[in-house]
């Protein structure tokens, strides 16, 4: 059996999959055709049903919930993560419905809590996450919500936090912050997809014991960042809701469907009656 498979190039996607998709692991008959790419590029693609397992953001897998069931190995969520409003250290704050401000993205998890902190923020700009800082440093936008391993460099920048997105939501939510999560067609089967998901927390497994080490594979990706950034990205981004949703994990992500419902804000296949996780009773 061939799958199609989309990760970012991140280094915690690429820790997470390194062992599935360089057959560190055995995975029998199952061939995997993989795809690196944004995540906001893997989006999109969820939203025409593009590939047969993806990794994508919260609001994303909201929309294409008709179509894909969330995995429970392979998520980010967490403490401590969330995206960062930031600006450049010279700009005067003003209202933020005045604010021009660049977002990683229509269907990103960091859209949706820029919202949910400041819905009168409408002047946004969706970019490649790689893009915010500079947008933020010309002035070709205010201000930038930065995702990933922006969140380490850009003090260096010259640029200053507004808010932790992150930080907010935990306040008021008081559950883990869910970023993104890997999700499967549903067509595949059932079957099909507790095989794949069971092959996905064993490449996590093989990944975790051999930490700290940093592959070639996850190097090759994150050509631009050190090995310490990397292992920061990786101790951020990848913990035991990564191995399993758990209840807490998933509470977490229904908090964020009823708010991204709530605010209506990429409307699409949320709310179409499909159980949104693999598993909807047990852990």
């Amino acid at each position: 059996m061939k799958l199609t498979l989309g990760f970012s190039p991140c280094p915690n996607d690429t820790f997470i999959f390194d062992a599935l998709v360089n057959k560190k692991i055995d995975t029998g008959d199952l061939e995997i055709d993989v795809v690196l790419d944004d995540v906001e590029t893997l989006n999109q693609w969820a939203l025409r049903g593009k590939l047969d397992i993806t990794k994508l953001s919260f609001p994303a897998f909201f929309q294409a919930a008709s179509a894909y069931v969330l995995l429970d190995a392979g998520s980010a969520l967490g403490k401590g993560v969330g995206p960062l409003l930031i600006k450049n250290k010279n700009h005067r704050l003003q209202d933020l419905s005045e604010e021009r401000i660049a977002i990683p993205g229509t269907h990103t998890t960091a859209n949706l809590l820029l919202s949910f902190a400041y819905p009168d923020a409408t002047r946004k700009m969706p970019m490649l996450f790689s893009a915010v800082e500079d947008a933020v440093l010309t002035g070709k936008t205010d201000l930038g919500v930065i995702i990933h391993e922006n969140r380490f460099t850009y003090q260096e920048k010259g640029l200053v936090k507004v808010t932790d997105l992150g930080e907010y939501w935990e306040e008021k939510m008081k559950v883990p912050i869910p970023l993104g999560g890997i999700a499967a067609r549903r067509s595949l089967g059932t079957e099909t997809i507790i095989r794949v998901n069971a092959l996905i927390r064993k490449s996590l497994e093989f990944a975790f014991a051999a930490y700290p080490q940093i592959t070639g594979y996850v190097k090759e990706y994150a050509q631009t960042l050190s090995e310490q950034v990397m292992r920061q990205h990786i101790e951020l981004y990848v913990n035991n809701y990564s191995l399993d949703l758990g209840r807490e994990g998933k509470k977490a992500i229904r908090e964020l469907y009823n708010v991204f419902t709530t605010l209506q804000v990429n409307p699409g296949e949320a709310g179409t009656g499909n159980p949104l996780f693999l598993k909807e009773t047990g852990s």
